[in-house]
């Protein structure tokens, strides 16, 4: 038997009026997630322990069966395990966002615009990332790391984990009450204004009617993780298929494989099909029992607050990924169980994270059709998950629902 997750990031949402009040999971047409919904259990997972922040880090921890309160010491820490930073146990690393203000002055007055930059290239990004770090040589205990598009790190040495404002969190806001409390992490923030307003990168950006990422923003803080052994932990061989450093370093953590899939870079238009295809491989020709494939877009798409785009992706998602994956693994005759959820909702209409439970699907390639009428009319949705009467209160425990038979 192979495992597979496939984790729609900030897929679930609330409903909304222009969509006949229906959820961008509700109105997406999903043909093939309303063909497994007949055939599958669905219900709802709370993937958010009580009292913790509901981020992607707390959230696919959960999913992946670490739980948040006994694994959780930071976001920032564990993308530093993805881009392969070597973390002393004094060390504090921090997300080192790209974003872009608005340009009144002084620098506390600005409002917070995107927390993405317009979703940045990687390329341009480390260019940013180069002037950011030559400006600011002189803080000698801090070191910058270039990420994958907006997201980046800093490693503070011998520092403290400080509490900081996730920038999603924010937009639209002024940042003046939002700016760390740490004087030396705020002045590091304004002076990076400065590097990176007028960067020639940022001028041209500015011309094509993109966004400059014309400041960093730092959150997330958190000291060096030890997550245990993913194949110790379920006696089965796992690999994670992302473009996000978050992901890549759960796994790095957890001794997972990571797939590399060219054009997966986190957007709208990322390479689904790459992701589907190299899930197939992982689990039919490398001998892997599990596989996790990541979708960044519908978080995205909710932090942009479009409920249009979110659609889009949640529809790639279903033909482009989910078809893909059920088409190759049948075609291999592999027997095979399915997950299907989101980590946490992103609602487009607060453009952040909340932490109300999400929908979950399981299927299971060796049950064959329902014979229950009720379940037959099922569609996979939050609406409907919520009438099922399933529900799983903590999230770590859903992969042992996966693994059971």
């Amino acid at each position: 038997m192979k495992y597979i997750i496939v984790l729609g990031d900030g897929m679930a949402d609330e409903p909304i009026a222009d969509l006949d009040h229906k959820t961008p999971l509700e109105y997406a047409s999903t043909p093939m997630l309303d063909e497994l919904a007949a055939m599958s259990e669905i219900g709802l997972v709370h993937t958010i322990p009580e009292g913790m922040n509901p981020g992607s880090d707390t959230a696919n921890l959960s999913v992946l069966g670490y739980n948040p309160r006994q694994y959780y010491t930071g976001r920032s820490p564990l993308e530093a395990l993805s881009i392969g930073v070597p973390m002393k146990d004094t060390d504090i690393a921090l997300r080192c966002n790209l974003v872009t203000l608005s340009e009144e002055e002084p620098y506390a007055e600005k409002t917070i615009l995107d927390h993405s930059s317009g979703e940045i290239s990687t390329k341009e990004a480390a260019e940013l990332i180069e002037a950011v770090k030559a400006g600011l040589a002189e803080e000698g205990r801090f070191q910058f790391y270039t990420g994958t598009s907006y997201r980046h790190l800093l490693i503070w040495e011998k520092g403290q984990v400080v509490e900081l404002t996730p920038p999603h969190d924010v937009l639209g806001q002024t940042i003046g009450q939002h700016l760390p409390q740490e004087l030396l992490l705020k002045e590091m923030m304004e002076k990076s204004y400065e590097i990176l307003a007028e960067h020639p990168i940022n001028i041209e950006r500015k011309k094509k009617g993109l966004n400059p990422a014309n400041s960093i923003w730092f959150w997330g803080a958190g000291t060096k993780p030890a997550l245990s052994s993913f194949e110790e932990k379920n006696q089965r061989k796992g690999a994670m298929i992302s473009a996000v450093d978050l992901l890549k370093g759960i796994a790095v953590g957890a001794g997972m494989k990571n797939m590399e899939v060219e054009g997966a870079d986190g957007t709208l238009h990322t390479n689904y099909e790459g992701k589907a295809d190299a899930a197939v491989n992982v689990l039919t020709d490398d001998g892997y029992d599990f596989v996790y494939i990541h979708v960044e877009a519908p978080d995205e798409m909710g932090h942009q607050g479009s409920w249009e785009r979110k659609v889009q992706a949640i529809q790639y998602l279903d033909e482009k990924v989910i078809r893909r994956v059920k088409e190759g693994m049948d075609k291999a005759g592999e027997e095979y169980r399915m997950l299907v959820l989101p980590d946490h909702p992103t609602p487009v209409s607060v453009r952040t994270h909340t932490s109300a439970p999400v929908p979950y699907l399981l299927y299971d390639s060796t049950c064959g059709q329902r014979t229950d009428s009720a379940q037959l009319q099922w569609k996979y949705n939050e609406r409907e998950a919520k009438k099922s009467g399933n529900y799983i209160a903590e999230g770590h425990k859903l992969i042992e629902l996966l693994f059971s038979k």
